[in-house]
């Protein structure tokens, strides 16, 4: 027996007592008082039903009122009245339960910028920019290169041909877009999506990725169709010149779908794009827009098929349909799908997670945040510090036999993250974070459950991970190959004017960075006050001054403007045949997926309203 046994037992007993003496559902996170210029931050509202600011969908200048948020038949709505435009009410979340947990996890406000680039805003949604009210910084920061697509999508109109006019900004107008995200503090732009449009048709991407790399981005991925990514020569230049990721629009498994919701089919295509990333060293998520009656009992096979992939495919990510303009209530009841929905028919069609026990909301990934800047003491790591309510998930461990099991089965998620949290609070109050480690790893075993953890996966080898996780890439910066790697799946609830709640997007962390220096958060920019038209329209030509003065030679076809793209031959071996810009195209709307998408719902937002509305009552017959 080690002489030494009795006393690190004791120790060991010490640090689990002493360190984090409440651990529960009581556990209260720090919450700042107000943001660094010294608003006040009143901390979300919780519970039903509540009171919260919403929008009037029907206002032209965007009204604010309140709005109730309530439980009935176990669901979740809001309710609102305008003076002018009278009663509305809307399903929220179809699980008032879920909706209840989501909230308890919420582990506090950040504190926003330090210099907000519009500094004295006292409206929300109204003054934008980011502003001094609002709470986070940049977490994934979009950037649309173009309006431009070859894709006529019936449940997007976010191309040139349905706006009237092509927004494209200049190559040194995307360097000062960057450069507005790095210079946000505390916190710098560590992550760029290039969206639009379809950003792979933009005459200088490949230059616009190694830009990026060159100005400070650590991570830069593409919302894309992926046709572009059909080439592998396109893949493979692609990341070398900078590119890390691909958002993959992937609506479903079979082509019926993709001809409703892309209007052609596309299935091989995907197959090919996703082949050639994988050769290329590009991680690929995939980024379905989910429509009740049309693909939504495809996505557990979206999902099983993203694990069967998971050598090149790192997660799925879901985005349910949002609605602009005016859309009737009958309409919007066939059609909203919310996540607790996703939750469960993920659970039902693949048995692979539980909705109430395996999902939990963003913000779970706060503590670690938190955590690195105490230890760094730099106030700098990315935190995804949003509302509980913006979006929801889970993380699968893929054994080596493709095997997928809720991380939620064999570690105590709830009291591991409180611990982390508390424990970031302590390292800032602490004299020796090497001691505060220590009791880090002393406590967070206690949340391990070693005899439900999968074969051959032990605790250490769990952190390991999860530090690559955070940080995006195994520690060689090589891949394993198939197995041993946490798979992300997870649902993001996009806002629209109907479900529209302010203090959401006071918290929001995926934001669109505009030529006119501003930066704005998602739902402002897509939904709500709708900035995109008014950035787009201020920074465009008209199509006849495209036609004479666009930068890129093009095949024009009016109905369908970008088919766009040159065809160069290539040889195995050889030098690439004729012009030696991008070649290819690609096509998806990912302004509104993009971000956290591939496919877009924000037809109103790029002109067209009327359109969009007219493409969904299309879709209604064909709705089971």
């Amino acid at each position: 027996m080690n002489p030494l046994s009795p006393f690190l037992e004791t120790l060991k007993t010490h640090m689990l007592n002493t360190v984090w003496p409440a651990l529960d559902d009581s556990y209260i996170p720090e919450q700042p008082e107000a943001t660094y210029n010294g608003t006040p931050i009143p901390p979300s509202t919780k519970g039903l039903p509540k009171i919260v600011e919403s929008l009037c969908p029907e206002c032209e200048k965007t009204r604010c009122i309140p709005a109730r948020m309530f439980e009935e038949d176990g669901k979740v709505f809001m309710e609102k009245t305008c003076p002018e435009h009278g009663y509305f009410k809307e399903l929220y979340w179809s699980d008032a339960e879920m909706y209840l947990k989501a909230e308890k996890f919420s582990f506090g406000d950040n504190r926003g910028l330090s210099n907000p680039r519009v500094p004295y805003a006292t409206k929300c949604p109204q003054q934008c920019g980011l502003c001094n009210m609002h709470t986070s910084h940049t977490g994934v920061g979009n950037l649309d290169l173009t309006n431009r697509c070859n894709l006529t999508c019936p449940v997007c109109f976010a191309n040139a041909n349905a706006a009237g006019y092509v927004y494209q900004p200049t190559l040194d107008e995307v360097r000062q877009m960057i450069l507005n995200y790095r210079a946000e503090r505390p916190t710098p732009g560590h992550i760029i999506q290039f969206s639009g449009g379809e950003p792979t048709i933009y005459p200088h991407f490949i230059e616009a990725c190694k830009l990026a790399k060159d100005l400070g981005i650590s991570w830069v991925q593409v919302a894309s169709n992926g046709i572009a990514f059909t080439d592998p020569d396109f893949a493979f230049r692609a990341k070398e010149a900078g590119l890390d990721g691909i958002y993959l629009q992937f609506d479903g498994m079979v082509d019926a779908i993709y001809k409703k919701t892309r209007g052609e089919s596309l299935f091989k295509k995907k197959l090919q794009a996703i082949e050639n990333a994988g050769k290329a060293d590009l991680y690929v998520v995939l980024v379905c827009t989910v429509v009740r009656g049309v693909n939504n009992h495809q996505v557990g096979e979206i999902l099983k098929f993203g694990i069967e992939h998971c050598d090149t495919v790192s997660g799925v990510a879901f985005q349910p349909v949002t609605f602009t303009g005016r859309i009737a209530q009958r309409m919007r009841e066939k059609m909203r799908y919310t996540l607790p929905d996703l939750a469960h028919d993920i659970e039902a069609q693949t048995g692979l997670a539980e909705a109430l026990q395996d999902w939990f909301p963003i913000p779970c990934t706060s503590p670690f945040a938190k955590l690195f800047d105490a230890l760094k003491g730099s106030g700098s790591a990315v935190n995804f510090s949003c509302h509980s309510h913006c979006g929801q998930g889970t993380y699968l461990y893929i054994d080596k036999q493709g095997g997928a099991t809720p991380i939620t089965r064999f570690i105590d998620l709830p009291g591991f993250l409180r611990a982390i949290d508390a424990l970031a609070g302590r390292v800032n109050q602490s004299s020796s974070p090497t001691l505060a480690i220590v009791r880090l790893l002393a406590n967070l075993r206690r949340f391990w459950n070693a005899d439900k953890a999968p074969a051959g996966l032990t605790f250490s080898h769990f952190l390991n991970l999860l530090k690559e996780l955070v940080e995006g890439r195994p520690e060689n910066g090589a891949r394993r190959g198939k197995g041993d790697e946490l798979f992300m799946a997870c649902g993001m609830h996009f806002m629209d004017s109907y479900n529209y709640e302010v203090e959401r997007v006071k918290r929001c962390i995926i934001h669109y960075s505009a030529p006119n220096g501003l930066v704005y958060p998602f739902c402002t920019y897509n939904s709500g006050p709708v900035y995109r038209e008014k950035v787009e329209k201020k920074f465009s030509m008209s199509m006849e001054q495209w036609k004479t003065q666009g930068a890129v030679k093009y095949t024009e076809n009016i109905e369908k403007i970008t088919k766009d793209v040159r065809v160069a031959e290539r040889k195995k071996g050889e030098a690439i045949a004729g012009a030696a810009a991008p070649a290819t195209t690609a096509g998806c709307c990912s302004s509104g997926g993009n971000g956290h998408g591939g496919g877009c719902d924000c037809g109103d937002s790029h002109g067209n309203r009327d359109g969009k509305r007219e493409a969904l009552v299309k879709l209604l017959p064909e709705m089971k």
